[in-house]
């Protein structure tokens, strides 16, 4: 039994000329150094070449060659191309809504919200904003779908983290707050305790700011010292003019 393997063993080594061939005849003039084989089992045997293509850099060609005892050559099983331990890989595919991020949206795009979204609730479903439920209640009107306690809660975390929110450089860089600017305008609703919408067209214009955001255009800011023309007395060109004629 020994010998018969080392006899199938022998006929797998020798069949590396038999691999390459089989891969010119697969793909062309794309093979490249012979890199070695490995066993599979005691019939089975993998040559390895590495794969001259261009986008395939690390990847090689693995040739299964196979062999009975008593066989005087190897069968060529299967011819592939499989990567190696320096293969460059595409990345690992991410599904579309996985790969959308704020701002990707354009006009004309259309952009779904997710199966079974755990931010919205069916519209006949009160949705724990008196200001909302009351009046669609007091006019009886409705959408099919409304932004339930899940949906408030992850916008107002992500205000508050984001650009116009209390930890922001901005806000940062003053002790002045939104809250008490003119130009804040509070959201009407269950929100409207923590945000609201700057109305000052040189600060954040018609963007939703933490009620903690602040900035230097602070309607409270004052005027900075020695703002105007300095005064002076006239100077009257006149009596230079006349002392210049009395001397002549």
């Amino acid at each position: 039994m020994e010998e018969m393997t080392e006899a199938v063993t022998a006929v797998l080594d020798s069949a590396v000329e038999q691999a390459r061939e089989a891969i010119l005849e697969f793909s062309g003039d794309t093979v490249g150094e012979y890199l070695g084989v490995g066993y599979d089992d005691a019939n089975a045997a993998t040559h390895r070449f590495l794969a001259n293509m261009p986008g395939y850099c690390g990847w090689q060609w693995a040739v299964v060659v196979a062999a009975h005892p008593g066989a005087d050559h190897a069968t060529i099983s299967e011819v592939v191309l499989v990567p190696g331990p320096t293969a460059l890989l595409a990345p690992r595919w991410v599904p579309w809504h996985e790969r959308v991020r704020p701002g990707d949206l354009g006009p004309g795009d259309l952009l779904a919200p997710p199966r079974d979204d755990p931010r919205l609730v069916p519209g006949h479903v009160a949705t724990g904003d008196p200001a909302i439920d009351d009046v669609a209640l007091e006019l009886g009107l409705g959408r099919r779908q409304v932004l339930g306690e899940s949906g408030r809660a992850d916008a107002a975390q992500r205000w508050h983290d984001g650009d116009y929110g209390p930890q922001s450089p901005m806000a940062r860089s003053t002790r002045r707050v939104c809250r008490d600017c003119a130009f804040y305008l509070p959201l009407a609703g269950a929100l409207g305790w923590m945000f609201g919408v700057c109305a000052n067209e040189m600060s954040a214009d018609g963007h939703v700011v933490d009620a903690e955001y602040g900035c230097g255009a602070h309607s409270d800011t004052p005027a900075p010292a020695g703002s105007g023309s300095p005064a002076y007395e006239p100077y009257d060109d006149g009596v230079l003019e006349l002392l210049e004629s009395q001397q002549n």
